[in-house]
């Protein structure tokens, strides 16, 4: 009976976005007849786009990865009852860091490359930590802490590749560190495709910390903490130790997926690279939808990178503005608000219950 109520729970986690996305279809096909065209055949160029050969599939697979990694990050923190919202200063810190120690850390290709792993965990981990110190220390709240980190990180990164570690060998002067060696770039899991081993990463953290968060004392606490705070603390769990940690090892995952961008896919830090395809907020995106369960996150990164990339070719091959994509996401913004809010609502009214029956 307990497993079949956790086999639910997993099944449950893994369906939610699932519907979400197809309630966002369903908006979408109202806004393509809007303008005229076919809504199966651009659905149909949209499925192409991201899944209608190998190539689209692993091009699909590599744009989630850094999704992936940033909804795992932020997973843990909202699964602590803490709002972490710098997943995209984390996430810049990282890579600026991981380049830089790919590029000067002395040794062999697979040194290299595990110092730039360590680096960009460090990066993202510390800056994180920086916000939940604040809370903890001066009651800052990290809702905002977090916010605004975002914008001294995305700017101290831009100086390094602007300023002392800008390579100034090609001709546009681009602000943008050194390339680094090919000894140290993750290895295609393909040999000419774009999915790299950062995949598998993401793929065997989310194993990993669905595992940690179900079944250890240390995932207990976090979720005790996340569930009922002051029962946490009533029980014994030191609130102020399981939030740092939290912070530090959410930030610290989305360091890495900035870490496995530089090294799998650019090969350097560019300014800006990580920043405009808004990889933070698609990485949140998929957290919420999935109810910050790590495999239903994985599952709602694959299939909102699935969107990205088949919108993509949607525009490419017909006359359906990619903007059609961006209707559907914000449907589901609004699918993840009243799910949260109704949430907050039930809780409100069954705290109301009990204290009118007191």
């Amino acid at each position: 009976m307990k497993l079949q109520r956790k086999l639910q729970q997993l099944l449950k986690s893994l369906i939610q976005p699932l519907m979400a996305v197809l309630i966002g279809l369903l908006t979408g096909a109202v806004a393509i007849s809007l303008v005229g065209a076919s809504v199966l055949d651009t659905y149909k160029v949209m499925w192409d786009g991201a899944f209608g050969n190998f190539y689209f599939v692993t091009a699909t697979l590599a744009r989630a990865t850094p999704i992936i990694l940033i909804g795992l990050g932020l997973a843990i923190a909202f699964r602590a009852g803490v709002f972490n919202m710098g997943a995209e200063g984390q996430m810049v810190l990282g890579a600026v860091s991981a380049a830089l120690a790919a590029l000067y850390v002395p040794g062999s290709g697979i040194i290299k490359i595990l110092a730039a792993l360590l680096a960009g965990f460090l990066a993202g981990g510390l800056w994180s930590l920086l916000a939940g110190w604040m809370e903890t220390r001066f009651k800052v709240q990290l809702l905002i802490s977090t916010l605004l980190l975002n914008y001294v990180a995305v700017l101290f990164a831009g100086y390094l590749v602007s300023r002392p570690f800008q390579d100034k060998s090609g001709s546009a002067a681009l602000a943008q560190t050194h390339m680094i060696d090919q000894v140290a770039w993750l290895p295609k899991l393909f040999q000419g495709m774009s999915v790299h081993m950062g995949f598998v990463i993401a793929i065997v953290l989310a194993i990993t910390l669905y595992i940690i968060l179900r079944f250890t004392s240390a995932g207990y606490e976090v979720r005790m903490l996340g569930y009922n705070p002051f029962f946490a603390e009533y029980g014994g769990i030191n609130k102020i130790k399981v939030l740092l940690f939290s912070m530090f090892f959410s930030g610290g995952i989305a360091g890495l997926a900035g870490t496995v961008e530089v090294l799998g896919s650019q090969y350097r830090y560019v300014e800006g690279s990580l920043t405009v395809p808004g990889y933070a907020w698609t990485g949140l995106m998929a957290a919420l939808l999935a109810n910050s369960n790590p495999l239903g996150t994985a599952v709602a990164g694959i299939l909102l990178a699935a969107l990205q990339t088949g919108a993509m070719g949607m525009e490419r091959n017909t006359e359906v503005p990619l903007e059609i994509a961006s209707v559907i996401q914000g449907v589901l913004i609004l699918f993840v608000t009243a799910k949260i809010t109704m949430n907050w609502w039930k809780v409100k009214k069954k705290a109301g219950d009990i204290h009118g029956a007191a």
